[in-house]
C-alpha cells in the first residue's frame, strides 16, 4: 500500500464544525480590489504632486474628530467606503510635514519611492527578527550602507529601529553594560557599587533623560555640561565634571556628543570629545539623529568630523534620507559588545545549519523580537537616487538656512537669535519697546496664525531666556520662494498684531 496523500482524510476523524465553512481575509474578487488599488495609487500620486496647492495644515473639524471616537465595528464595511473615509478625512487633514513650508520641530518629508517600499514591504510581510530570507539581507545591507556613510569600520554592527529615541536608547544601553564593570545583565543596577555618570551638553535632546531613566540609572546620572557661545559642549567644563565625579566616588561611563542640537542645530566638537573619551577611558556615543548624515554632504561633511571615532551612533533615515516615517538606526563599533547586551537564546529560537533558522537572528542586537521590514523604503530610494543626490540635498537645506538667516537680518524688526550652524534658524519678530513676556506672546500668535492659515508651520523654543520662532529646514521640496513668503507673512502678521 502506497504512502497516504496529504489530501486524504485522516482515519475516521471528522472535521470540527468550525472548519466546515472556512473564512479568510483575502477578498472574494481580486479583480475589484485590483481596480481600487490602482485608483489609490493614482490618488496618491496626485496627493503628492499637488502638495503645494494645499495648505500646510488645517484645523480638524469636530465632525471628523467624532468619526475617530466611534467604537470598533462589528459588521463589515465595503472596502470602497473604507477608502473613501480615509481619503476624505485622513489624507485631507495631515500633520503637514511633507509640505515644502513645514519647518516645525524636526521632521522628514518622505518620498514617493519610499512609500512604495513601505507598501511592498507590507505585501511581502517578512518579520525582521532574523532568519534566512531576502528581507534580512536588505536590512543588513542598509545598516552596512549607513555604517559606511559615517565612516565606521566594516566590523561594526547596527540595528534598524523606530527612530532616534530608540536608537539612542540602544547605544546608551550598550554603553551602560560595557562600562559597568560588572555583569549588569545578570546582577542588575542594584549591584553597582559606584553610581554611573553620563555626560552631555545642556542642549542635549530630552530622549537621553528618558533613556537613563529607562536604564534604571535615574535622571541625576545624566550630567548636563554648560555650553559655549556657539551652544557646543564646553570641553573644560566636561573635564572638570569627570574629575569631580571620580573624586566623589561615581563611575564616569559615557560622553554623549550631539551632532546637531534640536534647539539650534549646534554641533559639538566631536574630534575633541573623542579625544577626551579616549583619555578618560569612557564610551563615546554620538546623537546624530539630526546631523550625522552631514557626513555624506560634500560642502558640510567637515562639520561632523570625529563621528567616525564614536563607539556608538544614533541616526535617523527618516530625516535627511527622507524615508517615510518611521526608521532609525543604532550603530555600534564593537559588534561583540552590541550582541552581548541584547542576545538571548531561548529554546524556541535556536539556530540551524539549514533552513529558515540558518540565517542570523537580528533580534540579538536590539529590544524587539518582531520587527517590520523598514529597510526596503530606504534601500529603494537610495538605489533610485544614489547617495550623492542625498548629500547635495543636505547641502541645499544648509544653504537655505543661511539664506533665511540673511532674510531675517535684512528685515527689521526681525531678530536673529542664533547664527545657524546647519539647517535650523531661530529668530523672532522683535519691535522696540516690548519686554520678553510681550515678545513671547507676539511670536506665539504669529506662529499659530501661520499654522491656522496653512501658510507655514514653525515651532518655537527658548534659548538662554529668549523665546523665538524656529525653522528646521529638513525638506527636499523647499524653495527660496517659500522662505521669502515666510518672512513676508511674519512681518505682515507681526504688524497686524502691533496695530491691534
Amino acid at each position: 500500500m502506497g504512502a497516504r496523500s496529504p489530501r486524504q482524510s485522516v482515519g475516521a476523524f471528522t472535521q470540527p464544525e468550525l472548519l466546515t465553512t472556512l473564512e479568510t481575509l483575502d477578498p472574494p474578487d481580486w479583480s475589484s480590489v485590483s481596480a481600487l488599488a490602482h485608483r489609490i495609487i493614482d490618488d496618491a500620486v496626485g496627493h503628492l504632486g499637488r502638495v503645494r496647492e494645499r495648505p500646510v495644515w488645517r484645523p480638524l473639524p469636530e465632525e471628523i474628530e467624532a468619526l475617530y471616537q466611534a467604537p470598533v465595528p462589528d459588521r463589515p464595511t465595503p472596502l470602497e467606503d473604507v477608502y473613501r473615509q480615509v481619503k476624505d478625512t485622513v489624507l485631507a487633514y495631515p500633520m503637514g510635514n511633507i509640505h515644502p513650508r513645514f519647518w516645525s520641530w524636526y521632521m522628514g518629508s518622505g518620498n514617493f519611492t519610499g512609500a512604495l517600499g513601505d507598501f511592498l514591504a507590507a505585501i511581502q510581510g517578512s518579520n525582521l527578527g532574523g532568519g534566512r530570507h531576502a528581507a534580512a539581507l536588505v536590512d543588513q545591507q542598509v545598516v552596512g550602507w549607513l555604517r559606511d556613510m559615517i565612516g565606521f569600520p566594516k566590523a561594526a554592527s547596527g540595528t534598524l529601529v523606530s527612530g532616534g529615541s530608540v536608537a539612542n536608547l540602544v547605544g546608551l544601553t550598550v554603553a551602560r553594560n560595557a562600562m559597568a564593570g560588572i555583569d549588569l545583565r545578570e546582577e542588575g543596577v542594584a549591584a553597582l557599587t559606584e553610581p554611573m555618570r553620563f555626560y552631555a551638553s545642556d542642549q542635549v535632546h530630552s530622549c537621553h533623560r528618558k533613556a537613563v531613566e529607562t536604564l534604571g540609572l535615574g535622571n541625576k546620572a545624566l550630567r548636563r555640561i554648560p555650553t559655549d557661545s556657539r551652544y557646543r559642549i564646553d570641553l573644560e567644563a566636561l573635564r572638570a565634571a569627570i574629575a569631580e565625579d571620580r573624586a566623589r566616588g561615581f563611575r564616569p561611563a559615557c560622553v554623549i556628543g550631539t551632532a546637531g542640537t534640536v534647539n539650534s542645530g549646534a554641533v559639538d566638537d566631536l574630534t575633541a570629545l573623542a579625544g577626551i573619551a579616549a583619555e578618560e577611558n569612557l564610551w563615546f556615543h554620538v546623537d546624530g539623529c539630526i546631523g550625522a548624515l552631514l557626513s555624506i554632504a560634500p560642502e558640510n561633511a567637515w562639520r561632523v568630523k570625529g563621528i567616525e571615532r564614536a563607539d556608538s551612533v544614533a541616526l535617523d533615515p527618516h530625516k535627511w534620507l527622507h524615508a517615510p516615517f518611521e526608521v532609525g538606526c543604532a550603530l555600534v563599533r564593537d559588534r561583540a559588545k552590541h550582541r552581548e547586551t541584547f542576545a538571548v537564546s531561548p529554546e524556541f529560537l535556536q539556530g540551524m545549519p539549514r533552513g529558515i533558522a540558518s540565517g542570523q537572528w537580528l533580534h540579538e542586537f536590539g529590544f524587539q523580537t518582531s520587527r517590520g521590514f523598514v529597510a526596503l523604503k530606504v534601500w529603494m530610494a537610495l538605489m533610485e537616487h544614489g547617495i550623492a543626490k542625498f548629500g547635495r540635498l543636505i547641502d541645499q537645506n544648509v544653504a537655505q538656512a543661511a539664506f533665511l538667516a540673511d532674510l531675517v537680518r535684512s528685515n527689521p524688526p526681525l531678530e536673529l537669535i542664533v547664527e545657524p550652524e546647519i539647517n535650523i534658524v531661530c529668530f523672532r519678530y522683535a519691535p522696540e519697546g516690548l519686554n520678553e513676556e510681550r515678545l513671547k506672546e507676539t511670536n506665539l500668535e504669529i506662529m499659530l496664525r501661520l499654522q491656522e492659515t496653512g501658510v507655514a508651520a514653525l515651532s518655537d523654543t527658548t534659548i538662554r531666556g529668549k523665546h523665538c520662532l524656529r525653522a528646521a529646514i529638513c525638506n527636499h521640496r523647499t524653495r527660496p520662494d517659500d522662505l521669502n513668503l515666510l518672512i513676508s507673512e511674519v512681518l505682515r502678521i507681526g504688524s497686524e498684531i502691533a496695530q491691534s
